[in-house]
């Protein structure tokens, strides 16, 4: 995945090895949505789709749009901060274009990262570590709010003790990420000499091998990544601003559910989407595309034991939704992934 200077290489991100990967994770995912439909019922969920009102479709997917358009105006607004600027028309067809990247990629945050930090590093003058730390940085501010819609969530099951032992399993989960997170994020600041003397333990024995990686080179990358985060998270009022956009871009993100209810004129409450969108989410970390029938699952789980819905109901309501919020970004990122070939 890296060049010869060490960068991250376009055409290795999506070379024959990985395409083939990617192909074969979406066989899998298809036969496991299909083992999912068929123990709910197909013939229902596919009689209450065929009576979806479009306009709410179309509603859902506009929210889509205008969720990656505010997280992609915080990406820029970290990227300034960082030295980086890039007109807002331009990053935000990049943008599109790496959640295209993490989307059809297994893990894909581990692929759309490099992608975007790899393109971002082509089209400014800045280097790869400068990139990859504004990414990395946007991508934490945008986790901020996963945990505080799923809050008001929790509090609103809560109120009304509708939490089901599956839902409290889940909520401990989102507990402990909330928990988790922050704190491996702090742990590698504060112990960035520890985190360096690690990477640089595994680098050395490649090293050895091959005259591609140096340990000095490396060494250097890692110190210009941690600048590059120390200069981003020195300017505290452009880092609430992107949080703010953040935020913005939750909000749509979590809205599809809520017109995918409307889309079948089923009543999914707005206050428990914010519970189930990020407990379903947590389903996204199996390894297949986009969490490809581990998030459908859940969604459908969720929404039968949260709500009154039937089981076909409910995979009805997660199939609009994923439509809207994954099929249709796909689309779209394509189409601004093949531009952002073209354009580098």
């Amino acid at each position: 995945m890296t060049g010869a200077d060490g960068t991250a290489d376009l055409g290795d991100l999506f070379d024959r090895q990985t395409t083939a990967k990617i192909a074969g994770g979406f066989v899998v995912a298809a036969v496991l949505v299909y083992l999912l439909g068929a123990a709910v019922g197909w013939d229902q969920t596919i009689a209450r789709l065929r009576n979806a009102e479009l306009r709410w479709l179309g509603a859902a997917c506009l929210s889509t749009l205008l969720c990656l358009a505010a997280w992609g105006k915080a990406w820029q607004i970290v990227l300034r901060v960082g030295g980086i600027d890039v007109p807002y028309r331009k990053l935000v067809v990049t943008y599109f274009a790496a959640t295209f990247a993490n989307y059809v990629t297994p893990l894909g945050q581990a692929g759309g990262e490099p992608f975007i930090a790899y393109v971002l590093s082509q089209d400014t003058d800045a280097n790869y570590e400068q990139s990859l730390a504004s990414v990395v940085t946007a991508d934490l501010l945008n986790l901020l709010p996963f945990f505080n819609f799923a809050a008001v969530g929790l509090g609103y099951l809560l109120l009304r003790s509708q939490l089901t032992e599956t839902a409290e399993d889940l909520a401990v989960g989102l507990g402990v990420l909330a928990v988790g997170i922050p704190a491996i994020v702090v742990a590698g600041w504060q112990f960035r000499s520890v985190v360096e003397r690690a990477i640089l333990c595994v680098v050395e024995p490649l090293a050895r091998r091959t005259d591609r990686v140096t340990v000095d080179s490396i060494r250097e990358r890692i110190e210009r990544f941690y600048e590059s985060i120390a200069r981003i998270t020195g300017s505290p009022r452009a880092l609430l601003s992107a949080t703010a956009f953040a935020y913005v871009g939750w909000v749509f993100f979590a809205l599809p559910l809520y017109f995918a209810g409307l889309t079948l004129d089923l009543a999914v409450p707005l206050l428990l989407v914010f519970f189930v969108v990020p407990a379903s989410t947590l389903a996204g970390m199996v390894p297949t595309p986009g969490g490809l029938a581990a998030v459908e699952g859940a969604l459908t789980g969720l929404v039968v034991a949260l709500s009154a819905l039937s089981a076909a109901d409910a995979l009805a309501v997660a199939t609009i939704y994923r439509l809207a919020s994954y099929w249709f970004a796909i689309v779209v990122g394509g189409a601004a992934a093949l531009w952002v070939l073209y354009r580098t």
